[in-house]
């Protein structure tokens, strides 16, 4: 018999945390525990409580959580670190005889774990550094422009103030030659 993970993922504001809640209530009862792992790009980071939708104290309690509260704002946590991440806690959750559960709507996340990003070179600090310093220069909307000229499909999806995904989508380029929105049809 397969082991199983399940997921509850969708956009903000749905209401996903407060169902896994409920379905870990309704495990519970049925002597199954769940443990959640929070598949949220905001909650990763220490200190991000407002504008999110993080687990009180209580309920962190009633259910273990994983994946929050893991980084500082100033340290960075990739799709690539999430499925690393995600792929040790469902073993560990599994071995335990829990059922993990994956929460959230990083889409990004849920694609890196489900297919992996083998074509995606890891983050280089130099090339990073880089970026930084164009940004300095032409601000995160001119940074925007300038992906626009090498990826527009990844440009379309993104805001222009949305300076780490644009910095992600830059340094990919940077390091293949390649726009990211390429390399993304290419995955499985």
């Amino acid at each position: 018999m397969q082991a199983k993970v399940l997921s509850i993922v969708g956009p903000t504001g749905v209401g996903k945390s407060h169902l896994a809640l409920d379905l870990a209530r309704q495990c519970r009862l049925q002597g199954q525990n769940v443990e959640i792992i929070s598949m949220d790009s905001a909650l990763v980071y220490r200190g991000m409580d407002i504008g999110t939708a993080k687990p009180t104290t209580a309920e962190q309690a009633e259910v273990i959580h994983h994946l929050i509260d893991i980084r500082d704002p100033s340290e960075s946590y990739s799709a690539a670190h999430f499925a690393n991440d995600a792929k040790q806690l469902i073993e560990k959750i599994q071995a335990r005889g829990n059922i993990p559960l994956i929460v959230g709507g990083t889409m990004l996340y849920w694609r890196a774990w489900v297919y992996g990003f083998s074509k995606l070179p890891p983050a280089d600090p130099e090339t990073r550094k880089r970026i930084d310093a164009e940004a300095l220069l032409l601000g995160w909307p001119g940074m925007h422009t300038k992906l626009a000229q090498i990826d527009p499909i990844t440009a379309y999806r993104l805001q222009p103030n949305d300076s780490q995904r644009i910095q992600r989508a830059l340094e990919v380029y940077a390091l293949t030659g390649q726009p990211l929105s390429q390399l993304f049809e290419e995955s499985p």
